[in-house]
């Protein structure tokens, strides 16, 4: 009987620590702490944008090969969707579920940006999914383009040149 009921205390520990951890790999949490670095934000779906450029330049380099590297392949295609699924990490759980705020349809100016502000967000995951499925280099010439949209849509013309590396 009590080596039964350590085995439960285990598991439940176990699984404990399990939910913890998955709950802290996300980029921000989702309590309102004021605590944000919209410019990181910036910075880091840049980062991404550019590691899926070179992943992709290495998947076509390599299937070129006349002996393709297929495990290398294989890793810079895991390592082009995990920076793909950053950025759909970053706008939505980030800039979509913590940093947009809704706008009353009556006020027609804010509403008009809080629209267009999702419109470009929306735009980004389409390009960052599109940039999983396929090594078309317009999709990340599309995704930096946006990227660069959204920032001055969200931080405005002033912020952009501040906060621009």
């Amino acid at each position: 009987m009590r080596k039964h009921y350590i085995k439960k205390m285990f598991f439940f520990a176990a699984l404990t620590y399990v939910v913890i951890c998955t709950s802290l790999v996300y980029s921000h949490c989702q309590i309102p702490c004021g605590i944000y670095n919209d410019p990181l934000r910036f910075d880091m779906i840049s980062e991404d944008i550019t590691t899926i450029e070179k992943s992709m330049k290495s998947i076509i380099s390599l299937s070129e090969a006349e002996k393709p590297d297929f495990n290398q392949i294989v890793r810079w295609v895991q390592n082009k969707e995990e920076h793909a699924d950053r950025i759909s990490q970053v706008i939505t759980y980030y800039f979509m579920a913590q940093r947009i705020k809704p706008a009353e349809k009556a006020d027609t100016e804010a509403y008009a940006k809080y629209v267009k502000k999702l419109v470009l967000l929306h735009e980004m995951l389409v390009c960052s999914m599109k940039s999983k499925q396929t090594t078309d280099m317009k999709n990340v010439e599309k995704l930096r383009s946006l990227l660069n949209d959204f920032r001055s849509e969200y931080l405005g013309e002033q912020s952009v040149t501040e906060h621009k590396h």
